[in-house]
């Protein structure tokens, strides 16, 4: 039995705003970088994006400290509260800080501007569209996810899908988590990033013969780095330049870490129709 997505969504918006405090780290001219955990919050995650850690600071001339939050909720608030300059979120993470704590929109892919959803699931189950989990286990990522809750909650919605009474989802906090979960069969189907999904076939973490992809959302809006309220204008200009200055062929083990091919200015504007979205579901 499931917990009700809304009476969770309260609990834990209360309980992890304390939850997580994330110290204010390392000497002075030090940068701190946020990621949220789209694909975990393991030191194994920390460790694989070493070379970005150097490159941002080999470009902004400081040392950076790269830090991901247990949580996504947890990274909003680290931009609100200083112990984060910087940090990669989500549309909706992204939505929620740009509300409460006026952060700035830098760069974001050119693919997160028609970014997916996947729904995957095991490659002999009987499911094959939406309408086909109706009383099945799914698999959710974090609850504050644009690609792994947000927009598939929509998208089951429309297919005649309630997911509050329909299913029985759970939320496995990432969308590796949620790959893993579909591919060991501890949930039917579930929803994730596409670009996650990909990567996790191409570095064989998980099992291209055991999963498969039934439904594609719509291209929507997603992923964006952002700076917080009142940093130096100079710096905001640094880092957004060292985005916009990868190139295949050249950066080819950061931009892998990076899950894309090249970078292009943000605007705030672009995140209207999931501003529109969180709040018809309550999550802004």
């Amino acid at each position: 039995m499931c917990v009700p997505r809304r009476a969770f969504l309260k609990a834990s918006a209360a309980f992890l705003g304390g939850w997580w405090a994330p110290p204010r780290l390392g000497a002075a001219g030090q940068i701190k970088v946020g990621m949220i955990p789209d694909a975990g919050a393991t030191q194994v995650s920390i460790d694989e994006k070493a070379p970005l850690r150097e490159y941002l600071g080999k470009a902004m001339g400081a040392p950076v400290d790269l830090i991901i939050p247990t949580n996504y909720n947890a990274t909003v608030e680290a931009l609100g509260n200083g112990s984060l300059d910087f940090a990669y979120l989500g549309a909706l993470t992204y939505v929620k800080a740009h509300e409460r704590y006026a952060v700035i929109p830098l760069v974001q892919r050119a693919a997160d501007k028609n970014f997916h959803s996947v729904f995957i699931t095991q490659t002999g189950s009987p499911i094959h569209e939406l309408k086909d989990v109706k009383g099945k286990r799914f698999a959710f990522g974090d609850i504050n996810s644009t690609s792994g809750h947000l927009i598939p909650y929509e998208d089951l919605k429309k297919a005649g899908v309630n997911p509050d009474a329909d299913l029985q989802f759970r939320y496995t906090g990432s969308h590796t988590a949620t790959a893993k979960a579909v591919e060991a069969g501890a949930s039917d189907a579930g929803a994730l990033d596409e670009t996650v999904f990909h990567q996790m076939l191409s570095d064989g973490k998980i099992e291209g013969s055991k999963v498969r992809i039934f439904h594609t959302s719509e291209p929507f809006v997603d992923y964006v780095w952002v700076a917080r309220k009142g940093i130096n204008p100079e710096e905001e200009q640094a880092f957004a330049k060292a985005f916009l200055q990868l190139r295949e062929g050249r950066d080819d083990v950061v931009l892998k870490i990076l899950r894309g091919k090249d970078f292009v200015r943000a605007d705030d504007g672009e995140y209207d129709k999931i501003r529109q979205l969180a709040r018809e579901l309550q999550l802004l």
